[in-house]
């Protein structure tokens, strides 16, 4: 008995503590990852509000990202940060020292005393491929903190050929010194605002004498808007790589500054020098150009800027029209982007005004719109709505190009099925120029001011033996569709049916007269319920276009059809509404 009741005794306690070892397995890594989880919250929240208060633009780097080595202790870094601006890189124990002690890319500050600009030298983590200056060997091969780089030019030379550069300490600021703002010309135009507010005001107006001429000729300088949120989520990486290579001032994140104040820059360089580089979609695109018209209305019209866009966004038709693609996903470097600039065409485009006006209130202000692309009414703006709707809801989700694609692909295959906008033509009336047009049995009709409509498909071309004429954009013309369906327009954007051709107008007018139904413009949809829908003529933009690169997909023929239907500066005579169908 006693020997059964010791093996009992012996049996539990080895059962209590395989329980507690067990237990302690279990619980000790929750509390270790639960602890971690804590400390990197508050990491993560006091690194920035170190960023936040810092004169870098440091953002976080580490041993997974590009091999960095240190400014300060020299050492290779495992965790730190590094500036977008000026290229320092600190571990995260020297951080706040190398705040300190290193200066970044000044963005305004005094020339020499010849009127020059000085190198800004820092030392190491020199891009790769990098070249000497002096020897023409490669730079930054070592495996540790070697040989400078200037923040301003891009020049790369040896720690020990740094002596010997033919033009001393002399910056000309690089390939790109026609696009830069130098840091001495705002220190010469503060100082002039401050202390000789008339005499600034000429110096600014005289683009060839002056401030202007120092910076050369040819000097188009340029400013970089980006839309962090749009389409694949690139505008944060490429504001860093643009920072590199201008001054920081010329780049702004629209996240955090509206486009109507980060133009205001204009106004302090010559007239009609300033192109402004649109990173986003479509939707970015017409909120920039709002505000170059909001400049008309405060009589800047002498310091507007021309425009040229880098498709972030999911449609991009405007930038597809305008030479620049259905998309930018990093292919070519910001470096040929600023190249593009430089050999970009001006051209002239419409913009058009939408005006909403809802049946019964009439004593309620019209909904006014501008419109650069299109608006619609039927399965394509159902689709907009849908995805506009759970974008809303869930952001984080559409964060890629091709998903938000396949999620509009599943809207309009549901759509297919359900034919939520069926018998359009009995709910609706259009007039082209002041003409009422007969409709056939129609789901949707879409009003183009651009070639390009649904992420690629040139829908007045159309396609077979004798497709028309290619769209311009600056001939005050609009070109009005119809479609059957959902599946129509999947029809269409595969290139095997021709949408219905309703005409081309200067006005166009629609009246609603029963039930709700979803529109949009330019992708931004709503559902509207009996209302007037009236488009006029608003205005034209200044865009930069790029004629060397062909837009179509797959087309070889395409690039004919896109050089004759390049916009030019002075628009075509524009007739009466006609190519009725």
């Amino acid at each position: 008995m006693e020997g059964d009741e010791g093996n009992r005794d012996q049996s539990s306690r080895e059962e209590w503590t395989l329980l507690f070892w067990t237990t302690l397995a279990v619980v000790v890594p929750v509390i270790i990852t639960l602890w971690c989880s804590v400390q990197r919250s508050k990491r993560k929240i006091h690194m920035k509000d170190f960023f936040r208060k810092s004169k870098h633009g440091w953002h976080c780097t580490d041993l997974f990202n590009k091999p960095t080595y240190c400014c300060v202790c020299q050492q290779h870094i495992l965790q730190g940060a590094v500036c977008d601006c000026c290229g320092v890189c600190a571990d995260e124990t020297c951080l706040r020292r190398a705040d300190r002690s290193l200066v970044c890319k000044e963005i305004m500050a005094p020339s020499r005393t010849d009127g020059t600009l000085a190198h800004r030298w820092v030392r190491g983590n020199v891009p790769l491929c990098s070249v000497c200056a002096v020897c023409k060997e490669q730079c930054g091969n070592q495996p540790k903190l070697c040989d400078f780089r200037c923040v301003w030019c891009q020049t790369t030379v040896h720690d020990d050929c740094k002596l010997s550069l033919s033009d001393g300490e002399r910056c000309e600021l690089g390939e790109f010194r026609s696009l830069i703002i130098p840091p001495h010309y705002l220190h010469h135009v503060n100082k002039l605002r401050r202390r000789h507010p008339d005499e600034y005001s000429k110096v600014i107006g005289h683009t060839q004498g002056g401030l202007a001429s120092a910076c050369g000729s040819g000097w188009t300088p340029v400013l970089v808007l980006a839309n962090t949120r749009s389409g694949n989520n690139m505008g944060e990486a490429l504001l860093g790589e643009f920072r590199t290579i201008l001054n920081p001032v010329q780049v702004f994140d629209l996240s955090e500054l509206p486009p109507s104040k980060a133009l205001q820059l204009c106004t302090l360089l010559p007239p009609g020098s300033v192109r402004v580089l649109v990173c986003g979609g479509d939707g970015t695109v017409g909120w920039v150009l709002d505000a170059i018209d909001t400049m008309k209305l405060k009589g800047q019209d002498q310091f507007i800027p021309r425009v040229m866009i880098l498709p972030l966004g999911t449609g991009n038709d405007l930038s597809n029209s305008l030479g620049w693609g259905s998309g930018y996903a990093g292919e070519i470097p910001v470096e040929q982007v600023l190249r593009n600039i430089l050999e970009a065409e001006v051209v002239k485009m419409d913009r058009w005004k939408v005006q909403v006006a809802s049946k019964g209130l009439y004593f309620r202000k019209p909904k006014v719109l501008s419109m650069n692309n299109y608006f619609s009414v039927g399965p394509d703006a159902l689709m907009a709505l849908n995805f506009h709707t759970h974008r809303e809801k869930t952001p984080s989700f559409f964060s890629s190009r091709i998903i938000n694609k396949a999620v509009y692909f599943m809207y309009g295959t549901k759509d297919c099925l359900v034919q939520e906008c069926k018998d359009l033509d009995k709910r609706i009336e259009l007039e082209l120029d002041g003409e009422r047009v007969a409709l056939p049995s129609l789901e949707g009709i879409i009003v183009c001011n651009i070639g390009y409509w649904g992420g690629g498909c040139r829908l007045w071309e159309g396609m077979g033996d004798e497709p028309y004429p290619p769209t311009r954009l600056d001939d005050g013309l609009l070109e009005v569709v119809g479609v059957f369906g959902s599946f129509h327009c999947a029809q269409i954007q595969v290139k095997m049916a021709n949408p219905v051709r309703l005409g081309q107008a200067h006005t166009v007018r629609l009246v609603l007269k029963t039930s709700r139904m979803p529109m949009q413009v330019d992708g931004e949809p709503w559902a509207q319920g009996p209302c007037t829908i009236t488009i006029t003529h608003k205005t034209q933009a200044f865009m930069l276009y790029h004629s060397t690169e062909q837009t179509d997909d797959d087309d070889e023929s395409s690039t004919s059809e896109a050089e004759s239907s390049a916009p030019h500066d002075s628009p075509k005579p524009a007739g009466p509404a006609s190519a009725r169908a």
